[in-house]
């Protein structure tokens, strides 16, 4: 634990929030928080265990009467009250994320701080607003209705990338519909779920409806998505990991929401705008360092615009500039962790034997040389088959390839097995449309790449998954559909009893 660190006296009483207060972890292992543009470890805490994750489920299942209880109107209350807190707290939400993600500062107070308040604030609306079927007599002698019910209790596994705005997908659809949750975010990044839920109290959601257990995935997060008392898992992470959470998730049958990986294509036609194109190349592929499900990842490019493109994106990744997150004039921060910037140029490395490395493809040295850096990279030149192309690398790289016809570029863009999100490039509306309908993910942008809002859903086809985050739609994973159905004629002897009493009196 650095000496002095003010993350050391925020979090003293513990780094587990389990009814209502702070609490430590019980596993007897600790885990680090490290910044990692410095190495330095910030906090030190002591992981869940399989115990900790029984008290905290133990505690949502006390509160889930109450709170499912609850008017629509009273929830919606609560989740208003805590927008305002979360916008008070917003700058030390925003510092808490960037020192523990790396993040530039500029990225959490204009996107995540701001994106996490817009989406309370969506979901507060919301919860007045759960939709079914009118009632009717669709069947001429009874009427109708729709009732939404809350699930139950939830268990839900946030990743290390968005660690703010991931509590905030996860928990607020969960209990605007009137569920309790247990959260587990990723060990190394667990500040802001902590703050997350500790706004939620101040803003009178009542101790129990929101808990967060910090403990390593193979023992609190196996142990959660497999509890008896979890009626649904929600998970975001690598498409790997999500096979595991569902193989331990339909054991017993719960209801199951997956947000795994991305290879998003970026699909240039000949009629692009290669000057907007190529900003939105280099912005896409480096938010949030390449850490980013949506990023784009590969870009398919119409052979009269590659050189041009290409150049563009090469003249444009040199001007970035990396740096301290906390200064604003940083555009791009370390990654997640020095494991993390290793992955990454394994990759590139491997990518060298077969393709370009245009710019970029190593770690700077230096003042930086101690974080978890590594340039913008752009590579040439890969085949379609390769790793570089198919598997997600989740750094800040892009790779560039050509096309000819409409139909390659759009066949190249479905030739993965992810289906997250995408994006077209073009002045020509049919042109677009035609991307926007074949291409086969959750999301397809027609000239930009990357933003978001919360009333639209966020959720993939294929390996990237099943389910959606954010919206309305959100509130089909965290709720139930139950059909009432009233006789409408007080008649004893009904038509239909005819397949069973015959013609008998």
């Amino acid at each position: 634990m650095g000496n002095g660190h003010p993350m050391r006296d925020r979090f003293a009483a513990g780094t587990q929030y389990i009814g209502g207060r702070l609490r430590s972890g019980t596993s007897g292992r600790t885990q680090d928080v490290v910044d990692p543009a410095t190495g330095e470890t910030v906090h030190t805490y002591e992981l869940a265990s399989a115990a900790d994750v029984d008290a905290a489920v133990a505690a949502a299942r006390e509160a889930l009467p109450a709170w499912a209880g609850a008017t629509p109107g009273e929830r919606s209350d609560a989740l208003h009250r805590f927008a305002g807190v979360l916008a008070d707290r917003a700058e030390d939400l925003a510092h808490t994320e960037s020192v523990q993600c790396g993040k530039p500062i500029r990225l959490t107070t204009e996107f995540d701080v701001p994106g996490t308040v817009d989406n309370t604030a969506f979901f507060a609306g919301a919860a007045r607003h759960l939709q079914g079927q009118s009632a009717g007599e669709y069947s001429g002698d009874h009427t109708s209705y729709v009732r939404r019910e809350p699930i139950g209790t939830v268990g839900s596994i946030a990743p290390w990338n968005y660690p703010l705005q991931m509590a905030a997908w996860k928990i607020l659809p969960a209990i605007a519909a009137g569920n309790t949750i247990v959260l587990k975010p990723a060990e190394i990044t667990p500040l802001t779920s902590l703050m997350f839920a500790e706004a939620a109290a101040e803003a009178g959601v009542p101790d129990g409806v929101v808990n967060i257990v910090n403990g390593a995935g193979r023992d609190a997060g196996e142990h959660l998505v497999g509890h008896p008392d979890i009626a649904m898992t929600s998970f975001t992470g690598s498409t790997a990991v999500g096979r595991r959470v569902a193989e331990i998730a339909t054991k017993s049958v719960k209801r199951l929401h997956l947000e795994l990986g991305g290879k998003a294509p970026f699909v240039v036609f000949d009629d692009a705008d290669v000057e907007a194109a190529a900003h939105g190349a280099v912005a896409g592929s480096l938010i949030n360092s390449g850490q980013d499900c949506t990023a784009a990842t590969r870009a398919y490019v119409q052979r009269p615009l590659y050189d041009a493109f290409v150049a563009a994106v090469a003249d444009l990744m040199a001007t970035v500039r990396l740096g301290d997150p906390l200064d604003p004039a940083t555009d791009l921060g370390p990654l997640v962790s020095h494991l993390q910037r290793d992955r990454v140029a394994g990759f590139v490395d491997r990518a060298r034997a077969h393709a370009t490395v245009v710019t970029g493809g190593e770690a700077p040295q230096g003042d930086l040389k101690r974080g978890a850096y590594y340039r913008p990279t752009l590579i040439t030149g890969a085949a379609q088959d390769s790793e570089i192309v198919q598997c997600e690398v989740f750094g800040p790289v892009l790779v560039v390839l050509p096309f000819d016809t409409d139909d390659e570029g759009i066949d190249l863009a479905n030739d993965t097995p992810y289906g997250l999100a995408a994006s077209a490039w073009s002045r020509d509306v049919y042109r677009a449309g035609r991307a926007t309908r074949e291409i086969k993910a959750g999301c397809v942008w027609v000239n930009d790449h990357i933003p978001i809002i919360s009333e639209m859903p966020h959720g993939g086809y294929k390996a990237s998954g099943f389910g959606k985050d954010m919206s309305a739609y959100s509130f089909e994973e965290y709720t139930q559909v139950k059909h009432v159905m009233y006789d409408n004629t007080a008649i004893a002897r009904k038509d239909w009893h005819r397949t069973i009493f015959g013609d008998r009196p």
